[in-house]
Order: structure tokens, then C-alpha cells, then sequence
């Protein structure tokens, strides 16, 4: 037998009890609000075949596939041959399938796996973890949870708003009140460009201003004149970069910049179409901005685009998505336009955190210890012990007849909030005696009540 320490993969992590009791609250807060405004839930497999993945993630990110090797004696087919001519022919050969790399590409291989099934349009939320052969560093890791919504088979700009109104919902109800959902368009990006006179430029005017709130301006600029852009065009762009103020405002002003772009009018329609929307819903929409340098997601992103910042916490964005056109054409169904959004959960869990925004007995599972005196004492407590469980109340009995330190220590520990302590008297009188582990007080009463009790207490 080894004598070697165990140890976990680089870029992966064990969550003990009380931080996966914390991120369970975090996804039971999303996933109500999901199925709250008619998402529904999927799962698909940790692998998938090869062949769906490689090829929609760009050169990159086909790197950072987790690969698995084929069962059985896979190296027999291969030949000095193929050793030679490198990695591209000798995959196939050696690995066939993979570990799931997002939620997006598997999501597009069900729907058109499922499209004479599915009802359009398709609303389905999806939490599970995802892979990367990255390199692990702070914040970044190998394996890790992705939290997604998406709906496929519409261009209703509803949906657009109702990300929106989920997104406020989910942090709002998280305890979060200092953040602003930031959203963008395509199109005002591709106005820009034309704007400016950088007709076909738009992706190296996005990955430059993209980085305005990391470099500043003027690193900006002399990124952009580096990358051939003329003095003349960066100048046009400084008025576009100092937009700032209410959506109301800016948008008439926008109007001006892109009244020559028919890309940059449609984005502008696009964009007060939602807001429309929003009115209706009667949505307050203090912690909306428009931000035209927001670029994210260049290579698939078609139309409007979103980011949430927290605004009293040095973090990047918890939550983040746009919507696409053509979602399913990788698979042979073209035509499908969809959007969507995901939240970072890990982030999510460390602003909470930060904050100290979980509630009050969040790490909690069990709500009652009763305590184990004696053999008698833990028989008369198995009624108890399965009368407190069928009112839905968590209840554990200890298992072993021990000091009562040992186990008031053992309620410490997990958070316990009550004890319930079933003595000869207690047994004598039918009136047991209940503690409160954060107060410290007592109180003898019978089950009923202290079933009363407990119920009115937790459901406070």
C-alpha cells in the first residue's frame, strides 16, 4: 500500500460541508427564479464524443479540452506513422471522447439532437460543472460549476428584459443591493466602427476598448494606433469613450454618432425595444447603464449584451450573456436565434461572503440535536426523534451513550441551534427540555409544543 499523502488534481477543490451548504442556498436562490419565470431544468453527460466539441471553441480553447483516453489497448493502432506527423491524427486514435468544456455546445447538441421534441421556444436552465485543462491559478480552475438560462427559437426582445428582471431578482434576493447590470449591442458596436471610419475593424476596436477599465484611455488609444488605426479615427473615438450618464441621455445622443450606421440603428431599436418592455413590467431601472465599451464575447454575441458588476467589492463580473444567432447551425441547424446568461456562482459565493451576506444558520442542517443519556433514554427517543422528522423538522439523535459535553461540543460544531435533553425526568413528566444553543435558555414542554415551537421558530 502507498504511504504517499493523498492529495486532489491541480485546479480542483473538496468543499467541505459548510461551504457546500452555502452554495446549495445559491443555487436554490437561482434555480427558483428560473423556474419561476418558466425555465426548465437539464442536465447532460460530464462526456461528450470528441467530434462535438472540438472545432467551436477556436484554436485556444480546443487546447484546453480534457481529453480521455479510449478503453482497452488503444495504443495498437497506432503507428510509427502517425507518431511523426504530431497530435492532429494520432487524437483520434487514442481519445474519442471528452470532458464537458461549457454548457453551451451541449445544450446545442440536445436541442438538435431533440428539436422534433422540444417545444420552441426552449427555456432551460442548466447547473453542473464544467472542464478545462487550464492553467490553475487564483480564481481560475480546472474544474468548476457554470449556472446557465438560456431560450432558443425566438428574436423577441422580451427575453432580453426578462434576463434583466432575473438577474435583479437572483441578487436582490441574494441580499445584494450595490450592483448595476450593464448592457450593450452589437450593433452600436459595429456603428462605432463605421463612425470612426474603421469600416471591418470592429473586433480590434472591441478587444481594445474592451480593456478601458483595466489600462485607461490613453493605453487604449496607443493600443488602437499600434494596431494601424489612423490619428484621425482614435480621435472621433474619445467623444464614445467619455459617454457616460442616464440611458435616457445617452440614447439621443447616440442617435447622432450612428445616424449613417444601419447596424448601429438597429442596435439602438433593439435596445429601446427592451427598455419598453421593462416600463411595462414596471421595472425600476436605477440599476441599469448603458455602456458602449462594453464588448464581450465578440466571436458569438450578435445583438444586446450584459454584464453585472458589484459595486462595493473588488471582483470582476458575477453574471454575464448576450444573444446569438445561429446557436444550433454548428450541428446542422441553422437558423435558431437564442439568448442567454450565466452566473458565476464561485464569485458569486466569495462577494457573499465579503459581505457577510448568508443568512443566519445558512451552514445549518440539522435544526435539533437530542441528546443520548442511556440506553432507556435513546429508546423513548426514537419516537421523538421520528415525530419531529415527519413534521419536517431536521432532527438527529446521538448515536452513543456518551459525556453530555462531548455532545453539546458536537452541536457547537455543526451550528446546531437546539438541543433537546430527555432524562429520567423527562421521561417521568412527558415535559422535555429543550435548549437553545444561541441564547441559552431552557424550556420544559411537552412534544406538542415543542413542536409549536420549532416550527414558528424556523419559519420566521
Amino acid at each position: 500500500m502507498s504511504k504517499d499523502k493523498p492529495s486532489i488534481p491541480k485546479g480542483t477543490r473538496d468543499f467541505g460541508p459548510a461551504t457546500v451548504v452555502k452554495r446549495n442556498y445559491i443555487f436554490s436562490v437561482i434555480k427558483r427564479t428560473f423556474e419561476k419565470f418558466g425555465f426548465l431544468p437539464l442536465e447532460t453527460p460530464a462526456m461528450e464524443n470528441l467530434s462535438v466539441l472540438t472545432g467551436k471553441y477556436g484554436d485556444e480553447g480546443d487546447q484546453l479540452i480534457f481529453k480521455i483516453l479510449n478503453s482497452g489497448d488503444y495504443t495498437s493502432k497506432i503507428t510509427a506513422q502517425d507518431l511523426e506527423k504530431g497530435s492532429k491524427p494520432l487524437t483520434p486514435k487514442i481519445s474519442e471522447k471528452a470532458l464537458r468544456y461549457d454548457l453551451t455546445v451541449p445544450f446545442a447538441r440536445y436541442v438538435v439532437m431533440n428539436r422534433n421534441e422540444v417545444a420552441f421556444p426552449f427555456k432551460r436552465y442548466q447547473i453542473q460543472p464544467v472542464w478545462r485543462a487550464d492553467r490553475p491559478q487564483r480564481g481560475r480552475y480546472r474544474e468548476f460549476y457554470q449556472c446557465d438560462a438560456d431560450v432558443v427559437g425566438t428574436n423577441s426582445l422580451l427575453c432580453e428584459a426578462e434576463i434583466i428582471l432575473m438577474m435583479d431578482e437572483v441578487l436582490s434576493t441574494l441580499g445584494l443591493d450595490d450592483f448595476t447590470i450593464k448592457f450593450n449591442h452589437r450593433g452600436l458596436l459595429a456603428g462605432i466602427a463605421e463612425a470612426i471610419g474603421a469600416n471591418g475593424r470592429e473586433a480590434d476596436l472591441c478587444v481594445a476598448i474592451d480593456k478601458l477599465d483595466k489600462i485607461g484611455q490613453e493605453a487604449v488609444n496607443q493600443e488602437l494606433l499600434e494596431k494601424g488605426f489612423s490619428p484621425d479615427a482614435v480621435t472621433k473615438l474619445q467623444p464614445v469613450l467619455g459617454l457616460t450618464g442616464e440611458v435616457a441621455d445617452l440614447l439621443p445622443q447616440l442617435d447622432t454618432l450612428l445616424q449613417n450606421s444601419d447596424e448601429g440603428k438597429r442596435g439602438l431599436q433593439d435596445i429601446r425595444s427592451m427598455l419598453s418592455y421593462l416600463e411595462s413590467l414596471e421595472v425600476k431601472q436605477a440599476k441599469l447603464q448603458l455602456d458602449v465599451t462594453l464588448a464581450r464575447g465578440l466571436s458569438y454575441y450578435t445583438g444586446c449584451i450584459f454584464e453585472v458588476k458589484v459595486n462595493n467589492v473588488q471582483m470582476g463580473s458575477i453574471s454575464g450573456g448576450g444573444r446569438y444567432d445561429n446557436l444550433t447551425g454548428m450541428f446542422g441547424l441553422p437558423g435558431v436565434s437564442g439568448v442567454g446568461f450565466s452566473f458565476g456562482v464561485d464569485r458569486i459565493f466569495d462577494v457573499l461572503e465579503e459581505l457577510n451576506l448568508f443568512p443566519e444558520g445558512s451552514q445549518t442542517i440539522t435544526q435539533v440535536l437530542i441528546a443520548n443519556f442511556d440506553e432507556a433514554s435513546m429508546r423513548y427517543s426514537l419516537p421523538v426523534l421520528q415525530a419531529l422528522r415527519t413534521m419536517g423538522i431536521s432532527t438527529e439523535l446521538y448515536p452513543d451513550s456518551t459525556k453530555l459535553k462531548k455532545q453539546m461540543t458536537y452541536a457547537d460544531q455543526k451550528q446546531i441551534p437546539f438541543v433537546l435533553l430527555i432524562g429520567s425526568e423527562e421521561m417521568e413528566t412527558s415535559l422535555l427540555n429543550l435548549r437553545n444553543m444561541r441564547t441559552g435558555e431552557q424550556h420544559r414542554l411537552s412534544l406538542t409544543e415543542i413542536i409549536d415551537h420549532l416550527q414558528t421558530y424556523f419559519s420566521a
